[in-house]
């Protein structure tokens, strides 16, 4: 049974009370000369239909004018519209979202942990990763247009054409050499040439370049023999040179390659005639025309092997996004330390964020409240509450028979005392 028919049957019960109550006031005052108890009910039955009406007007008088009259203080609701609209709104503010109330759940709701959790499971990470997918693909989409692709080449284009590329240069040579990391760098290149040029396969092609150069050799049979023995030494004293210069940091050849580097930055900054060579080179590229033919390609090119990817029943961009999701889901669920640093975030911003809403959200509901149509509204709160407010018709009808009884009794016992 709806609702709208729960309220119309209790609104029949109370006035089916009232009725009863009239019936039993009329045939109990018809035969109280009979025998004096039904003057008890009489009483009974008077006193019900003063509590049923007066408890109808109050429940009426709730949502309109009872009988339809502009009697004052009726029709509460409908005219006390916005102003209840403001007390609900301060009472909301005051008691859900003030700043202590807001830090106190925050405190206990344990964000962090909770969020791990749910990154941690691969049913969520497979669904945050889905939609991933799926926002990347139509973004992609989107952007796969020959107009998309022009644009991009021609903006790249010009972004790199506005690149100071040899000071740029200076800053990363700076940089690179900041603390001597320059050095370990070329310490690690060294060794690996090093291990690269000890190679019998190397030794053995070098000797074969060093023997067909060498024609006079060739005429005695010694282009062989010299050919091996030449790329041998060869090979020996670069291969000691790379060992030495890598294993010793204060090699001559190393602070001649310290040297050089310094100076390097410092004429890419101050140098005009290699600053203006180094334009010159970075325009020529950049004005080739198959370089912005080859980004506009490069661009297709990845869009649609990522479309591809995406499209596939196990695309391998979704699952390594749901897997790196489960991994710092797992990793956070793991670092207690990182999880005490994100929920202190949140308790610190969220006062913050508390002042800065609190007062939107109240004139929000207070200005939500206003737009709303007196009628409807009171139709609405009469069907959600109106049944329950019935009751309060019964219970005046019985409570006041019982009280009418009462009143009757007593005072007839006065009179016989």
């Amino acid at each position: 049974m709806s609702a709208p028919s729960d309220l119309d049957r209790m609104k029949w019960t109370a006035l089916g009370l009232l009725a009863a109550a009239a019936v039993l006031y009329v045939g109990a005052t018809l035969l109280e000369p009979r025998h004096a108890a039904w003057g008890y009910a009489a009483a009974f039955g008077e006193a019900a239909m003063v509590g049923a009406i007066a408890d109808w007007f109050a429940v009426v008088a709730l949502f309109g004018h009872p009988l339809g009259l502009p009697i004052p203080h009726t029709a509460i609701i409908p005219a006390n519209k916005d102003r209840i609209g403001r007390n609900l709104a301060s009472f909301l503010c005051a008691h859900f979202l003030g700043t202590e109330q807001v830090l106190d759940k925050l405190r206990r709701f344990g964000a962090a942990r909770r969020l791990a959790d749910w990154l941690a499971e691969r049913r969520h990470a497979e669904q945050l990763a889905g939609h991933a997918s799926a926002v990347l693909r139509y973004a992609l989409r989107s952007f796969d247009d020959e107009r998309v692709r022009r644009f991009v080449g021609a903006a790249l284009i010009e972004q790199l054409g506005r690149i100071d590329v040899a000071r740029l240069g200076a800053q990363l040579i700076e940089v690179a050499t900041a603390e001597g990391r320059h050095q370990a760098v070329l310490a690690s290149v060294l060794r690996r040439l090093r291990a690269v040029l000890d190679d019998d396969d190397l030794k053995q092609r070098v000797a074969e370049l060093i023997a067909a150069e060498v024609k006079v050799l060739r005429v005695v049979g010694l282009d062989e023999l010299a050919g091996r023995y030449a790329a041998a030494k060869m090979l020996a004293g670069l291969i000691r040179l790379m060992g030495e210069m890598a294993d010793d940091p204060a090699h001559p050849l190393r602070g001649k390659f310290d040297r050089y580097v310094g100076e390097l930055a410092v004429r890419l900054q101050d140098d005009a005639t290699l600053r203006a060579r180094v334009e010159d080179v970075k325009h020529a590229l950049l004005g080739h025309a198959p370089l912005a033919a080859f980004l506009q390609a490069l661009w297709s090119d990845l869009v649609s092997a990522v479309e591809r990817d995406l499209d596939a029943e196990a695309s391998v961009l979704r699952s390594h996004t749901a897997a790196a999701v489960m991994a710092v889901g797992e990793r956070l669920r793991a670092d207690e330390a990182m999880q005490d640093w994100i929920d202190q975030q949140l308790l610190d911003a969220a006062p913050r964020w508390v002042e800065q809403y609190r007062e939107q959200i109240r004139l929000y509901i207070v200005t939500r409240v206003q737009a709303w149509n007196a009628g409807e509204m009171t139709q609405e709160l009469e069907r959600n509450i109106g049944r329950d407010l019935q009751f309060i018709r019964i219970n005046g009808t019985l409570v006041g028979g019982l009280v009418g009884l009462a009143i009757h009794a007593a005072t007839h016992l006065l009179k016989a005392t």
